[in-house]
């Protein structure tokens, strides 16, 4: 299953944002307060529990060309990858965005992809927020 997040705007160059995204204790900053709990991290893995009591575990899997790789770690309930997307459309502009690839089988694809788009974008926005 592949979801792609909506596109936003940050304010800063492509470098500025990898620098914030490749420390993963940085991701705390950008998940809901409200449905994350038990976030722990380290330089190069996270992971915390969302609403429901599943735990996600992240872990850092290199970057290159302006994407940024992240798969999930031991504790998360299924295997998937991030890639964060980010391309330079002026000096101090970066468009960006979440694509998502897991192996989900269609049972659970009902039940994810509508939370996880919806957290997809709101970690977008709110790495947008980061750098305004």
């Amino acid at each position: 299953m592949i979801l792609t997040g909506e596109k936003i705007i940050v304010n800063s160059n492509v470098q500025n944002i990898e620098s914030f995204l490749i420390d993963s204790n940085n991701i705390e900053k950008l998940l809901p307060t409200d449905k994350v709990s038990n976030f722990e991290s380290d330089q190069s893995a996270c992971s915390f529990k969302v609403q429901g009591g599943i735990t996600i575990s992240l872990v850092q899997d290199g970057k290159e060309n302006g994407k940024i790789y992240l798969k999930s770690g031991e504790k998360s309930p299924f295997p998937f990858k991030l890639t964060i997307h980010l391309s330079p459309i002026e000096e101090e502009k970066t468009e960006g965005y979440i694509e998502f690839d897991g192996e989900v089988n269609a049972f659970l694809k009902m039940m994810v992809e509508k939370p996880l788009l919806n957290l997809f974008n709101y970690m977008a926005n709110k790495l947008s927020q980061q750098f305004s």
